[in-house]
């Protein structure tokens, strides 16, 4: 089997924990944050964890199936 290619636009959204589980930044905190509340913009600012399925098929994106 050949090596599986990395997708390079996967690799810079997520990055893989020590634990193996899948981080991401939230989306909202690009433009638009003129109207958006401080308590807001504080939490967009934190990474979070992606969730259920979606954690084997970003992986197999970024290689580490």
């Amino acid at each position: 089997m050949p090596k599986i290619k990395t997708n390079k636009s996967a690799r810079k959204r997520f990055k893989i924990t020590k634990k193996g589980k899948v981080r991401r930044m939230k989306a909202g905190k690009r433009h638009l944050l003129s109207h958006k509340s401080a308590k807001r913009k504080r939490s967009l600012r934190r990474p979070s964890l992606v969730e259920g399925r979606q954690v084997r098929s970003i992986k197999r994106l970024l290689g580490k199936a």
